[in-house]
């Protein structure tokens, strides 16, 4: 199948959705449509809004097919979530991960789900983990769970919807799921002892192209009837396919959006820690990748609310003042999860700069933790909105004493998505990212890690 030029990708996000238009042959974005990706109150439990998604996912790629022509359709989305399908219906809503209901089995569950040494999958709170997800849902809802026939993971279920075919596929799968076990390249034993093995379609590549969209959707977005579509990828693992055989190995890729997901590829999975959010992702490869993480775009929204560029006096005044702010802002995820978020001072004493600053730094920090669990490689590439924060970045390289490079490139999801109909990325571009010069930064960064214990 030649190159499809003009690829739209549906990348759902678990703050935003967007359905980007990428130029194959260029590598650029044409067109970006975005709506929130907002959490459903009604029903059993909190859940994905899946028709407001699906009826944006239809306009906006009618709207580009008219602009631009769309050629091709990828499909990336956020983790930890999946569909149960009973025939061609749901059979429970699409639970929201963040939601605490599964938390009430976690005991029972506890006493099923396999080790980390199988896995690499840390115990998560909520429903950060799928195997608990299905877990509770089965125990909560046994009536409609009976009815289920197929479980898809969420980028599949998109593909599905588009196509009507259905595939299992290893990075969603193999995304703190409980359900893999990366060193076999199989389902866990955890799958086989609940009996679910037989509800997971057969596992397809995620550059494999499952069908052209259906008849359907061909009439009510004026694309063409044999418009192909991709199985998918999960988002952090599209974030890091463009940079696969790109870098020196090992290599550290920071993706960041609603979580700050440090990925060593190459490195060594022994220093992983299931006590502290490290875990093994899988990439599109099938190959495992020592992977920490920490909700910093979460994080910095809530901590900085009024964000402005601070200013060298601003990032003076937060060093040589000791301002500090100590994790976890979100109890239970990154490496200090059982650590109370506060203040060493007055937070509403500061300005928006020095918070901003304070924030920025907080945030280095935990990622240098994270690097202590995944590995540090021989550069980092940052991507997404915190490659725009200099100073985080900055703190970052003169932490570390590694290459930093901040990508340009604000579409790093969405284009490595593309790439699953084929062709290269071309070696990612950065800028260099000069380290933090200020004398006071050893010692706070020093104090900040005694004060964690």
């Amino acid at each position: 199948m030649p190159l499809p030029r003009f690829i739209a990708v549906i990348d759902i996000g678990k703050t935003n959705a967007k359905v980007v238009l990428i130029d194959a042959h260029t590598k650029q974005q044409l067109a970006a449509r975005s709506t929130p990706n907002s959490v459903r109150q009604d029903g059993p439990y909190p859940h994905a809004d899946v028709e407001r998604l699906w009826a944006f996912i239809l306009e906006s790629l009618s709207a580009l097919q008219v602009e631009h022509g769309v050629d091709g359709i990828s499909i990336t989305t956020h983790g930890a979530t999946a569909a149960l399908l009973a025939a061609d219906q749901l059979a429970l809503p699409v639970l929201d991960y963040e939601f605490a209901g599964p938390a009430s089995s976690a005991a029972a569950y506890g006493a099923v789900r396999p080790d980390f040494a199988e896995t690499l999958s840390p115990s998560l709170p909520n429903g950060l983990n799928i195997g608990a997800q299905l877990f509770w849902q089965r125990q909560a809802f046994a009536a409609e769970f009976a009815t289920v026939t197929a479980i898809l993971t969420y980028p599949q279920y998109w593909a599905w919807r588009l196509t009507g075919v259905m595939a299992s596929e290893v990075t969603s799968l193999g995304c703190h799921s409980d359900l893999w076990a990366p060193e076999q390249g199989d389902f866990s034993s955890l799958v086989t002892s609940q009996g679910w093995r037989a509800l997971f379609p057969a596992v397809r590549p995620a550059a494999s192209v499952l069908g052209p969209i259906k008849g359907e959707i061909a009439s009510t977005t004026g694309l063409r009837a044999e418009t192909p579509v991709t199985c998918g990828i999960h988002d952090s693992n599209a974030s890091l396919l463009p940079h696969l055989g790109a870098h020196a190995e090992p290599f550290t890729i920071l993706s960041t959006g609603t979580w700050a997901i440090a990925m060593t590829v190459g490195g060594d999975t022994s220093q992983l820690d299931p006590a502290r959010d490290s875990l093994a992702n899988v990439d599109a490869h099938g190959r495992p990748v020592p992977t920490a993480r920490f909700m910093g775009g979460r994080e910095f929204d809530m901590l900085a609310p009024g964000a402005v560029t601070p200013s060298d006096a601003d990032v003076d005044a937060v060093i040589t003042g000791d301002i500090q702010a100590l994790p976890s802002f979100m109890p239970g995820v990154g490496p200090f999860p059982s650590h109370v978020g506060c203040w060493t001072g007055d937070a509403d004493a500061l300005s928006p700069g020095q918070r901003t600053a304070a924030v920025s730094l907080y945030l280095a920090l935990v990622t240098q933790a994270c690097l202590g669990l995944c590995g540090l490689g021989q550069q980092i590439i940052i991507e997404g909105p915190l490659a725009r924060n200099g100073l985080f970045a900055a703190t970052l390289a003169a932490l570390t004493g590694v290459p930093v490079l901040a990508s340009g490139d604000a579409t790093g999801t969405s284009l490595g998505a593309s790439m699953l109909f084929g062709g290269t990325a071309g070696k990612p571009s950065g800028v260099p990212v000069a380290p933090l010069d200020h004398k006071g930064l050893p010692a706070y960064a020093a104090r900040w890690a005694s004060r964690l214990g």
